[in-house]
């Protein structure tokens, strides 16, 4: 019985992280500027630019001054490789 627990309790960790998406994010503050392609919001000193697409829903009274929660996903658009720093580029034959 004790044998059939943990393997539930183990298949059960399995699956909540094989199926953990991406994490969410969110940041509060006023509107300073918003645009059909971006919102930015002022959190402390800091401005956060957040850009939006065509499918991004904005309540229709969101405006300069509004205080605002975004909720953002943090999304690679471009991997690049660079040369190790120290070793010397070879020339092929």
């Amino acid at each position: 019985m004790k044998r059939i627990v943990i393997v539930v309790v183990a298949l059960l960790f399995v699956a909540s992280v094989a199926f953990a998406g991406v994490s969410t994010y969110q940041v509060t503050g006023p509107v300073l500027e918003l645009t059909k392609d971006k919102i930015v919001v002022q959190k402390g000193k800091d401005k956060w630019e957040i850009a939006l697409d065509a499918s991004m829903k904005i309540p229709a009274d969101v405006k300069v001054g509004s205080k605002v929660t975004i909720k953002y996903e943090m999304k690679a658009t471009s991997v690049e490789v660079k040369p190790e720093k120290g070793k010397a580029k070879t020339k092929g034959k």
